[in-house]
């Protein structure tokens, strides 16, 4: 729980800077549209009608959705401005929707009145009808503002850090602790910008002008700590920091927190660890220069960054031309094999297995109507299930989607017969799974290797050469055992990267 705390200052200024950020946008763009528009009988219902449908994307997808166009744009396309511009986003309808329920509420004799002693529109807009209007539009800003706390926890798959790390790192790794820290922090920072909200609205209802300044002043200061610690500069003496990608399963957190380590124990550089992305995120993260550094698998990058369908003949043949590819068409460097292969597998619980007597995925086939798959979130749009689904001919009688860190509880409890799992995950050994043999090599070899940004590793030659060390560092059997530190002995990734980089350094 120390270590959740620790992070807690980082956490909330960020989630807090995208908060209020977000929602200064939404009401200086809903407000005087709201204003515009209303009382317009051709406006009004399209206005409405377009934020209500951004409304109803869900909000992962919106807030993914803006990493290809901004990268298509060549601005920015991961961390804070795709982030901050989905959140504004959402923040626009309930503010714009209470904006026109206030104006359109009012009594017709008050208008009448204001116009019959001579006061120009603007004034009447300025002096009655936003005035009158403004209860019902300051409980939509209180509205955008829950939902934009809660909206904010999932900036964290596009690179923008929130309180959302504890909830995807927490989930992934079995720690309860983060992800508990990270959803009360989120609740009590709705309740105190409500309450917040709220003061403000008393105060210049009651005209009371300490309460409005006092909220105002607190929420200026609010506004000033993320931007401080944004512009508090970095640590080791101004060094840019090394970015570190990871996408989001235990293995990827040790792995991010070993190569941090290492750089910068060989090179004194700071590092900046950017996680929970996911496999294309992230690699066109790297591709532009957003992150300089992270590790991937072979077969990921065949089949859904090399857009390749065949398969040589070997593990090193598919290494070779990936190295190539990636070199040749986008300007990344594969830098080195780390020495061990985390593939797809498809496992089932041992003694569901033995009965049924299982030992490769063809024996799958006169069972396969009757078993239930669970696999993540990719792997069934993924070319391997294609793949499996032509050589195997497998119709499962159900196929469910979930969270990776839930997936193996689905099979442990019953939930479902048989996973797509990862060969190196820890749980393998301990939940007594069995992993079928790919006896007709639908599946490609997933070699983990390193991934450098070109341009970067010309310029840092000496992170280059520490990152080379690792080659062949790790072997299957070890990182089995790193991620089982973490999901099965209740370990942090970074207890478990610290203490392979501590034994490797006594070698």
């Amino acid at each position: 729980m120390n270590e959740q705390l620790q992070l807690l200052p980082g956490y909330l200024s960020a989630h807090l800077g995208l908060t209020l950020a977000a929602i200064l946008v939404g009401v200086l763009v809903s407000v005087p549209l709201g204003v515009l528009v209303a009382g317009s009988k051709r406006l009004e219902p399209f206005v409405l009608g377009t934020a209500s449908v951004i409304q109803t994307v869900p909000s992962l997808a919106l807030l993914a959705f803006m990493v290809p166009v901004l990268a298509a744009a060549g601005l920015q396309s991961i961390g804070y401005l795709p982030a901050l511009i989905g959140l504004c986003l959402y923040s626009v309808l309930p503010i714009l929707r209470n904006t026109l329920v206030g104006l359109a509420s009012l009594e017709p004799a008050i208008l009448e009145a204001a116009q019959s002693v001579g006061m120009t529109p603007r004034e009447q807009l300025f002096q009655v009808e936003l005035p009158l209007a403004l209860p019902m539009i300051i409980a939509g800003i209180r509205t955008a503002t829950v939902w934009t706390v809660g909206t904010a926890t999932l900036s964290t798959p596009v690179g923008a850090p929130s309180l959302g790390n504890y909830i995807f790192s927490g989930l992934q790794t079995r720690n309860y602790a983060a992800v508990l820290v990270g959803c009360v922090a989120a609740a009590l920072l709705a309740l105190t910008l409500d309450g917040l909200i709220r003061v403000l609205e008393l105060g210049l209802k009651r005209r009371r002008r300490a309460l409005w300044i006092g909220a105002l002043c607190v929420f200026a200061a609010l506004a000033a700590w993320p931007v401080a610690r944004l512009m508090g500069g970095s640590p080791g003496g101004g060094q840019r920091p090394v970015r570190i990608g990871a996408k989001n399963f235990t293995e990827q957190y040790i792995l991010s927190r070993i190569l941090s380590g290492l750089i910068h124990a060989g090179t004194g550089r700071p590092t900046e660890l950017i996680e929970s992305l996911g496999s294309t995120v992230v690699f066109d993260a790297l591709r532009t220069g957003q992150i300089d550094v992270y590790v991937d698998y072979t077969g990921t990058l065949w089949a859904n960054i090399l857009g390749r369908t065949d398969r040589p003949a070997n593990r090193a043949d598919v290494l070779d031309e990936t190295r190539r590819g990636l070199s040749e068409r986008f300007g990344v460097e594969l830098v080195a094999a780390l020495g061990f292969e985390n593939a797809y597998a498809l496992a089932m619980n041992g003694q569901q297995a033995g009965q049924l007597n299982v030992r490769k995925i063809s024996d799958l086939i006169p069972h396969a109507s009757r078993l239930r798959l669970g696999s993540d979130y990719e792997f069934l749009s993924r070319p391997e299930w294609k793949a499996l689904q032509e050589k195997y001919g497998l119709v499962f009688q159900e196929q469910r989607s979930m969270d990776p860190a839930l997936m193996y509880q689905a099979l442990r409890s019953g939930g479902v017969d048989l996973i797509s799992a990862f060969s190196t995950d820890g749980r393998i050994a301990p939940y007594h799974l069995r992993v079928l043999e790919d006896d007709r090599g639908a599946i490609p070899p997933y070699d983990a290797v390193i991934l450098v940004n070109r341009a970067f590793g010309r310029e840092n030659r000496a992170v280059m050469d520490t990152l080379r060390s690792l080659a062949q560092s790790i072997d299957a059997e070890r990182m089995r055992a790193l991620n089982a530190e973490v999901d099965e002995n209740g370990h942090s990734p970074a207890e478990a990267a610290a203490g392979f980089l501590k034994a490797a350094s006594r070698r």
